[in-house]
Parts: C-alpha cells; sequence; structure tokens
C-alpha cells in the first residue's frame, strides 16, 4: 500500500523531483537521501526513497525546503513542511537526521555533517548576537536545549533534555541542567559538574 501511494506521489512531487535531479545543491540532497534512507532501514534507489521521504517524512520536507532555498514557496503547497520545525542555521552540512521533529527549532550558527536532532529540541540565543556551533556526528536528543556562544564537540551526545551552556568537547556525553559530562570517550566518568 506505502508503494502504491509513493508511485502516485510522483506526480504530485514533479516539481521536487526535478529541483532533485538539477539543483546546484543536489549532491547534498543525495547525501541527506542516503543517511535517511541508511537510519530508516531502506533499501530503496536513491529517487524512489526521494518521494518516499517526501510522502511520508515531513521532517525531511522542511530539509529538502532548506536545501533548495527560495524557490520552495512555488511548490512546497503540494507537499507540506512541518509546520512546528524551524531551521534557520546559514549552513548545515550534509546527512542532517531530524527524528520527529515536532517543536524544534534549530537557529545555530552552523551544524556539521551527519547529525541527529531529536524533538522539542531548541538550538538557538542566548542574546542577539551569540548561537551554538554544532560539529560533526553530533546527537541532540529530545527536549535538550543548546544556548550561546558554544560549541557542540564532533561525536558528542547531548542528552534528552540536557541545558547545555557551555563547550561540549568532542566523544563526550552530557545530560542534566546544566549539562555535565557523564562519558568521556566511551568510558563513563564520575564528578565532572563543569567543562568549557
Amino acid at each position: 500500500m506505502r508503494t502504491l501511494f509513493v508511485l502516485f506521489n510522483y506526480i504530485r512531487c514533479l516539481p521536487h523531483i526535478a529541483l532533485f535531479f538539477i539543483h546546484s545543491k543536489k549532491k547534498t540532497i543525495y547525501a541527506d537521501v542516503d543517511r535517511w534512507l541508511g537510519i530508516l532501514g531502506k533499501d530503496y534507489s536513491r529517487t524512489f526513497g526521494f518521494v518516499y521521504l517526501l510522502s511520508f517524512y515531513p521532517e525531511y520536507r522542511n530539509l529538502f525546503y532548506y536545501r533548495v532555498g527560495y524557490i520552495q514557496y512555488f511548490f512546497k503547497f503540494l507537499c507540506p513542511e512541518l509546520s512546528t520545525l524551524y531551521l534557520y542555521t546559514p549552513h548545515i552540512g550534509e546527512g542532517l537526521f531530524i527524528q520527529h521533529g515536532f517543536a524544534t527549532i534549530i537557529n545555530a550558527t552552523s551544524i556539521g555533517k551527519n547529525c541527529w536532532i531529536n524533538q522539542q529540541v531548541t538550538i538557538g540565543f542566548t542574546n542577539s548576537t551569540d548561537s551554538p556551533t554544532i560539529l560533526d556526528n553530533a546527537t541532540i536528543y529530545a527536549g535538550a536545549k543548546v544556548l550561546g556562544n558554544v560549541v557542540v564537540g564532533e561525536n558528542a551526545v547531548v542528552g534528552a533534555n540536557a541545558v547545555v551552556v557551555k563547550d561540549v568537547p568532542n566523544d563526550c556525553t552530557v545530560v542534566g541542567i546544566p549539562a555535565r559530562i557523564i562519558k568521556m570517550n566511551g568510558k563513563t566518568v564520575r564528578n565532572v559538574e563543569a567543562f568549557s
């Protein structure tokens, strides 16, 4: 049944498919599709997978519209985006995966490659000029807040509902309010109250 729905959506998504093949950012869009399909365990061709993602994942639509820029306004009514997911980041690396995405605000200075962001996450300012930088392969779980001029390092994990107001080093897991390190380089650590 899902396959028939996707095939039907080829008609509805013709403008999207055209951009998929000709847009100047098509390599990044392809990388996004490949990562999403890999995470979802779908062994589809890239084109079919693209239409599948447009059909069933409004979070992916937001990311695709972000990639293609202002031209989106001519056709996104055909495949509406998730209205409570906001992407206000000047640079987002390829492969960003947004799981659920409900009530999520992503307003970083930049986001690296292959990051993962869950629902009800806020990444944003503490004043009018400072916003976070998220490096490659970072994961930010549900409800977390990453605020101000901080860096979330490569391969870092921000636990659910954590509040990050200081830099998170590479290869660390942080939890709590305010966030504290509980793992470094895959090993559990104790009594790390502050970090920068």
